[in-house]
């Protein structure tokens, strides 16, 4: 497997990616799903054998480096592609100045996976699109 994690202006790809992974499999409705941040965003793409298999979302918020929409196809899942999209993030935030922590709204099932790469979880459950998830951060 040859995975290259580059960063992309295709949104159309990212978002049909996302349609498959959050609209198709998880239920969330188009309209929470879609939205303006993605022209202002940076977009990092997951590819395997130039195969597009994954994606995620970059913005910056002030101090924060906001993770988000990250998506990897299921035939894909298991073999690090999210773990590797996360690690990607995480070191563009650290070229941005200014940016101290790296934030994200986490599934509550992958809680143990973030945490795995060095996130921490902090406040309250919370509904988004219908599905639970927690905040988590990552000092940079």
């Amino acid at each position: 497997m040859t995975l290259e994690i580059v960063e992309t202006r295709d949104i159309a790809l990212c978002r049909k990616l996302r349609r498959v992974v959050f609209i198709e499999e998880q239920g969330v409705s188009e309209a929470d799903e879609v939205d303006d941040l993605d022209e202002v965003a940076l977009h990092l793409l997951a590819l395997v054998g130039g195969e597009a298999v994954g994606s995620a979302r970059l913005l910056v918020q002030s101090e924060v480096g906001k993770i988000g929409r990250v998506c990897v196809l299921q035939q894909a899942r298991g073999s690090g592609i999210g773990a590797a999209l996360i690690k990607a993030a995480v070191a563009r935030f650290r070229e941005v100045p200014g940016v101290m922590q790296a934030k994200l709204g986490a599934q509550m099932h992958a809680l143990g996976f973030y945490e795995g790469l060095g996130f921490q979880a902090f406040g309250p459950v919370y509904d988004d699109a219908g599905i639970d998830h927690r905040d988590m951060v990552m000092a940079l």
